[in-house]
């Protein structure tokens, strides 16, 4: 899924009005796993100048890369944490533990041949889905709008679940964001 869809669906599980940690929190947990790629990718974009096709057609599937994504994207290790956050009863801890387990439940069916090893530490194994969030050989042309209507319904519940300004502008922009991935994409790769 796209980070963006990622936030919604994390701020829909476990955001609170009123609750400004734990939104934050659930806010921070749904983008952890997502946030190594922005760090790697965004230095040899905009730093190096590395050309896209190389960032995302080599690096990201180099040994180095996947290694770093095994980490931040491994279900034992978000598991442990909210088996941890649990135990301790810290809401804020549940929710950033929550919400970056539910990130990799999301992704794990929804990558075809940009998986992760999401196994971690038992095995590097990458499951291969037939189906891909963006992918048009194996069904991004229906799982894409199908993200975005889920995306676009779970923000209509934020809307209704926060009252005050700051909340429902941030909902707005989360809005534009879930719409941006598409423009981004083409400015990336030029098509």
């Amino acid at each position: 899924m796209n980070t963006p869809a990622h936030l919604i669906l994390g701020a829909a599980a476990f955001a609170r009005p009123g609750a400004v940690w734990v939104t934050s929190a659930a806010l921070l947990g749904a983008l952890a796993p997502d946030i190594s790629l922005y760090v790697m990718a965004g230095w040899h974009l905009l730093i190096l100048g590395t050309d896209a096709r190389i960032v995302f057609d080599e690096l990201y599937f180099s040994e180095m890369w996947q290694s770093v994504f095994a980490i931040d994207n491994s279900f034992f290790i978000w598991g442990a944490l909210l088996a941890l956050a649990l135990w301790l009863r810290k809401s804020w801890f549940i929710a950033f533990a929550g919400a970056g387990l539910l990130h990799l439940v999301f992704d794990f069916p929804l990558h075809h041949d940009d998986g992760r090893p999401h196994f971690w530490p038992v095995t590097n194994w990458i499951f291969e889905s037939p189906i891909s969030y963006w992918d048009r050989n194996h069904y991004g042309q229906i799982v894409g709008p199908l993200e975005m209507l889920l995306s676009l319904i779970l923000l209509g519940i934020l809307w209704r679940r926060f009252h005050k300004l700051i909340p429902r502008l941030v909902i707005g922009v989360a809005a534009l964001l879930q719409l941006a991935p598409v423009f981004i994409w083409v400015f990336v790769f030029g098509s």
